[in-house]
């Protein structure tokens, strides 16, 4: 069969390449083409655009690139007609998967075509814009979920989810399950470190990084004996995070590839809120979660009148309480960063009860298993739709 993926940003891209290894075991004829990475492009099939000319965030950073934003979308469009994909499958990246979605059900249905339409890693529409699960009954065949509350979510509001299971969890137990060689940057600044290092995790986008990473150093700097080691993003060049890193801060290095490593030997880690704060708890490193933004105080202002949920960590969302200390818009100073992470440092006096909770959180995420259970799943669904 023919799969057709779509992916936004560097998770899509890692956890859309493990699905595609999945379905080449479940489907051996499986030919892909998609519009994400390199890791989709490494596992086999035709890439069609790099997620990274389509990764852009806020709105004046949408309407300054919306040009290419709009020919990638008419790309899309007209390159899945060319191709007739027996299944469509979007992963998260919501504002451009959901109009990909309306559109090929609308074309889909004047054509007459069987192609389906699915959902991989549902849009966090629980957090706001719940309007859009309008359009996912409307236009998406089957959503494939990653977290284990959006079952009962969808459910409430008439809409039958599968819960696979997380691809975190698949990821992170890969990793670990493969040989790699010692990071010499990683292992020259173990040695340096009198107590350990520090892991900072200031996102995936180039907005998240200008906001958070200058804070998220001088928190962790005001450690004594301890190292702040950046995880580079894949997408994002090491010059764009010199411009954030203080002069004084400049031998901290950026290391790309080993954000798990990173996780593993630090101590404690800052982390922007997204996938990260999972792939923390899942290794089981105590982390504060940071997201600072532009007008903090507005935000913090008109937060409850925007989500529609307690907590922004997929850490807290998952575990249904606080595991973590979150510290958003103009919470998210120096200070308060680095008197939460404080608590939980070495002999701090939440460190115990935060690895304790991350058990509880590991045990409802379930264990490995999410990219295959979701290939299973897939292949059985088109075979019997045909």
């Amino acid at each position: 069969m023919k799969y057709y993926l779509i992916v936004g940003e560097a998770s899509g891209d890692l956890h859309a390449s493990n699905l595609m290894e999945e379905l080449k075991k479940e489907d051996p004829e499986a030919e892909f083409r998609f519009f994400g990475g390199d890791k989709m492009q490494a596992v086999g099939g035709t890439l069609v655009k790099h997620y990274k000319e389509l990764a852009y965030m806020g709105f004046i950073s949408v309407v300054a690139h919306l040009p290419q934003i709009l020919a990638g979308r008419s790309k899309c469009k007209s390159d899945i007609l060319a191709w007739k994909p027996d299944v469509l499958i979007l992963v998260d990246y919501p504002g451009f998967n959901l109009s990909i979605a309306e559109w090929f059900n609308k074309v889909r249905k004047s054509k007459g075509l069987k192609t389906k339409i699915y959902y991989y890693i549902s849009p966090k529409i629980w957090a706001w814009k719940e309007h859009r699960i309008e359009n996912i009954k409307r236009d998406v065949d089957e959503v494939f979920s990653i977290l284990p509350f959006e079952v009962e979510w969808y459910k409430k509001r008439g809409y039958d989810v599968h819960y696979v299971g997380n691809p975190c969890v698949d990821a992170v137990t890969k990793y670990f399950s493969e040989e790699h060689e010692p990071c010499p940057q990683l292992e020259e600044v173990k040695a340096k470190a009198k107590f350990g290092i520090i892991a900072i995790l200031c996102g995936s986008r180039k907005q998240e990084i200008k906001d958070n990473l200058t804070m998220m150093l001088r928190a962790a700097r005001r450690f004594e004996g301890y190292k702040p080691v950046i995880a580079g993003a894949p997408n994002i060049e090491e010059s764009y995070y010199r411009k954030f890193i203080p002069e004084e801060y400049k031998s901290v290095p950026v290391i790309y590839d080993r954000t798990y490593d990173i996780l593993k030997e630090s101590v404690a880690a800052l982390v922007t809120s997204g996938t990260a704060t999972l792939e923390a708890a899942i290794i089981r490193t105590p982390q504060v979660v940071c997201y600072r933004l532009p007008m903090g105080a507005i935000y913090s202002f008109i937060r409850p009148f925007l989500l529609n949920v307690k907590y922004i960590s997929l850490v807290n969302l998952v575990a249904g309480k606080r595991v973590v200390h979150e510290l958003v818009a103009d919470e998210a100073t120096m200070l308060n960063a680095g008197n939460k992470l404080l608590l939980i440092m070495p002999r701090g006096i939440a460190r115990e009860k935060m690895l304790r909770d991350y058990e509880y959180v590991n045990e409802r995420l379930g264990g490995a298993g999410a990219s295959k259970n979701a290939a299973k799943l897939m292949v059985e669904l088109m075979r019997k739709s045909n």
